[in-house]
């Protein structure tokens, strides 16, 4: 049996193939944001110190770079670009209100006024989710200085997702489409016919 470049079998309905890669993206999306919450939920987070909690979250937004960075590249070599780009999306944006999420409370465990409530872990993604979709209910706010740094920076860092990740990922897709349909029209073998 001889294979295409995708490594599906030659002959096999395109719609059918890609199908097969859309099932393949959902459970790898799946997979990644199940493990992505599984570790939010499991680590203690009430135990970190304020020095810990920076270090991770500075550490955490160099990761989502370096996320979107490899995100990129296998967006650009993909065949098929807007599918990956999907994906990208898909797991970046996750990552990124985790980050966030665990560092509201670790520091609302270091400092029970630092929030007007508690902060558990589901209560601190809700908070993060309801500052990255910038509805702010009002139900929670930050009451420290350092937690309202960290709630300016998380909007600021919101605004660059929103704006450059999905400009940079959108391209990304534009130019892996290009690419893929010109290697499509490329006369195959350097012949000309």
């Amino acid at each position: 049996m001889t294979v295409d470049a995708g490594g599906a079998p030659r002959g096999r309905p395109a719609a059918r193939r890609l199908f097969g890669r859309f099932v393949w993206s959902a459970l790898r999306v799946l997979g990644s944001v199940t493990v992505l919450v599984a570790l939010y939920y499991t680590s203690p987070l009430d135990q970190s110190s304020m020095g810990t909690t920076v270090a991770v979250l500075l550490g955490g937004l160099v990761g989502f770079v370096v996320l979107v960075a490899v995100q990129v590249r296998s967006i650009l070599r993909s065949r098929y670009p807007g599918l990956r780009a999907a994906e990208a999306l898909a797991v970046s944006i996750p990552f990124f209100l985790l980050l966030f999420a665990a560092a509201y409370v670790a520091m609302a465990a270091q400092s029970p006024s630092t929030f007007s409530r508690h902060l558990s872990h589901t209560s601190g993604l809700y908070f993060a989710v309801t500052v990255f979709t910038t509805v702010g209910f009002g139900d929670i706010t930050a009451r420290s200085g350092a937690a309202q740094l960290a709630v300016t920076v998380q909007m600021l860092t919101d605004l660059a997702v929103f704006g450059l990740v999905l400009k940079v990922i959108g391209d990304a897709a534009r130019r892996g489409r290009e690419r893929v349909n010109a290697t499509a029209t490329a006369p195959r073998g350097g012949r000309t016919r």
